[in-house]
């Protein structure tokens, strides 16, 4: 029961890195826009779309051993929506009415907790799709 919050948690933490280059990519591409306007929220969202694909594979066959389909694919897609609501919304509003703790202990509580609800809501959906052997 340890293996797949282990994998899950090794294939994020990867996949962390891969959002934050294609994030660091774009924002080159689009000129290095200023925190919180348009541009920089379409870079860090493309980030985040863009890792989600091999993210997804890695899921599939590494962290839950199933084969990918439609709902294992709608269950990585929910939970993977949740995350980005978590990092996008919730984590600025507990910033802004959290003013006395540092955004540095906010931050990895937020995701964290995000963490947890993503892998619950990916094993739901991806348990009920493994290959029956």
């Amino acid at each position: 029961m340890v293996r797949k919050p282990l994998r899950f948690f090794f294939v994020g933490t990867i996949g962390t890195f891969v959002q934050t280059g294609f994030f660091l990519l774009l924002m080159l591409c689009l000129g290095q826009p200023e925190k919180n306007s348009l541009l920089y929220y379409v870079a860090f969202i493309g980030g985040f779309i863009l890792e989600m694909i091999p993210n997804y594979f890695c899921m599939s066959f590494y962290t839950f051993g199933a084969m990918p389909n439609k709902k294992n694919e709608w269950g990585f897609i929910l939970a993977r929506g949740i995350n980005l609501v978590m990092q996008l919304v919730v984590l600025p509003l507990m910033i802004l009415w959290l003013p006395t703790v540092s955004d540095a202990i906010l931050s990895p509580i937020v995701i964290f907790i995000a963490g947890i609800i993503n892998f619950v809501i990916q094993w739901l959906f991806f348990k009920s799709t493994k290959p029956k052997n």
